[in-house]
């Protein structure tokens, strides 16, 4: 069957059965892969997933189920018990669907030739492997691959909305670490979705080659030794740990809880004016469209360091009051800087390059404390040896208001495409 009439009979079988609104959410997607063990080709395999969520709303009353089998059988079984569990779940009123969005995307290359793709995962993957044997012979891929993904999506819900998509996108992955002398580095891994393959060096996508020279460098790290406050170049991936902060602060969860200490500050400067961050929902493998089945518009969330809204789903709207700003699950943008990343780190007096953020669930207020981890130091401006057991405590709220550069270089992973940036007063130990 195709997705739509599985989406229709799903959504007939959900109306019969007296659900007062429901959403349904059909999906197909096919991976092919080439992995890497241990510095080899692996595996190279073919799969097909089949997804149906059903969520179903009665008398405010909320109940969801995912399926990967969609006989009639199973299906009616399913919505039966679905409604059984509406009966007894909490009741919320601000329980509701999407009504009237519509929207057909495609993206991505959607059609490629068996023969061509198999070729494409091949070279990648020796290319990968012939960079790491002449570039970085101590830097061992534990694991990784380089994939193709061609996904269908169907929304519907009893409230007429009707959103299709077709995606396609290729990744790369590499985790590994480096081993020399019988020291190794910690391990890490980089990767990232794009819409060609073909177009650079497998190791120039994502930041993968300079990822792979640095763990050959972090073999004998040592501490940085004494406590003190400096700054802190982050890298892209370690921006990320900031952007997921900041969506979580204009997000449903610290909205409705009331912890989110940006949820006053729309239209003021809650970061530095040097950073802008804007929606890329058109990014590699991610469909302008919400989970609760709106269509993603395209917005700027930081404006040269001013909050220009909050991003609460429809059940959050419902819930808190706020006004109802939808978003694609991934997609964000930084824009780049004026800096160079050099210029950047010989400005920076004393502290680190920081490769990543390790630093779990800050506190609601932005507080954390976490080790910086595939890091290096910096001593008057130049990049010296990589540190362990080192840490860095601070506020994530205060860091963004702290950016002092940010780098006209930036790594393009796919759902994010980020820059380099320098944060002032972080505290080191």
């Amino acid at each position: 069957m195709q997705l739509l009439q599985i989406a229709d009979h799903a959504l007939a079988l959900m109306r019969a059965q007296g659900f007062d609104a429901a959403q349904v959410d059909v999906s197909r997607s096919e991976l092919t892969e080439l992995n890497i063990a241990i510095n080899q080709p692996s595996l190279m395999r073919s799969t097909e997933q089949h997804r149906l969520t059903l969520v179903g709303l009665l008398d405010g009353r909320r109940a969801s189920a995912e399926l990967s089998r969609v006989e009639d059988e199973h299906l009616r079984h399913t919505v039966a018990a679905l409604h059984a569990e509406a009966c007894s779940a909490p009741q919320d009123e601000a329980h509701a669907v999407s009504r009237g969005e519509h929207a057909v995307l495609a993206q991505g290359p959607l059609e490629v030739e068996p023969g061509v793709l198999h070729r494409q995962l091949a070279d990648a993957v020796a290319g990968l492997l012939d960079f790491r044997a002449a570039q970085t012979p101590t830097m061992m891929i534990q694991e990784g691959a380089a994939s193709y993904t061609r996904e269908q999506q169907h929304t519907l819900t009893s409230e007429g909305s009707d959103i299709a998509a077709r995606l396609a996108s290729y990744a790369l992955v590499v985790v590994g670490n480096a081993r020399e002398g019988g020291r190794t580095s910690s391990f890490t891994s980089c990767g990232g979705d794009t819409h060609r393959l073909d177009d650079q060096p497998p190791e120039a996508h994502f930041g993968i080659g300079e990822v792979m020279r640095e763990l050959t460098c972090q073999t004998a790290p040592r501490p940085l030794g004494g406590k003190f406050v400096g700054d802190v170049v982050l890298s892209p991936r370690a921006v990320g740990s900031l952007l997921s902060w900041l969506l979580a602060q204009v997000g449903d969860a610290q909205l409705i809880a009331g912890s989110s200490v940006l949820r006053e500050q729309v239209g003021a400067l809650v970061a530095s004016p040097l950073l802008t961050l804007r929606s890329r929902f058109d990014a590699p493998g991610v469909a302008a469209v919400s989970t609760d089945a709106f269509v993603a518009h395209p917005l700027d969330l930081l404006r040269r360091g001013e909050l220009t809204t909050l991003l609460p789903t429809l059940y959050g709207s419902r819930k808190t009051g706020l006004a109802h700003r939808p978003v694609a699950s991934a997609g964000w943008a930084m824009d780049a800087g004026d800096s160079a990343l050099a210029d950047m780190i010989a400005a920076a007096p004393r502290g680190a390059l920081v490769g990543r953020l390790s630093m779990g669930m800050p506190a609601a207020n932005g507080d954390f404390s976490g080790v910086i981890k595939n890091s290096f130091a910096i001593e008057a401006g130049e990049v010296g040896h990589a540190l362990s057991e080192t840490m860095i405590t601070g506020n994530i709220a205060q860091m963004l208001r702290h950016v002092l550069d940010v780098s006209r270089e930036r790594v393009d992973f796919g759902a994010q495409c980020m820059p380099w940036l320098r944060v002032g007063g972080l505290r080191f130990s």
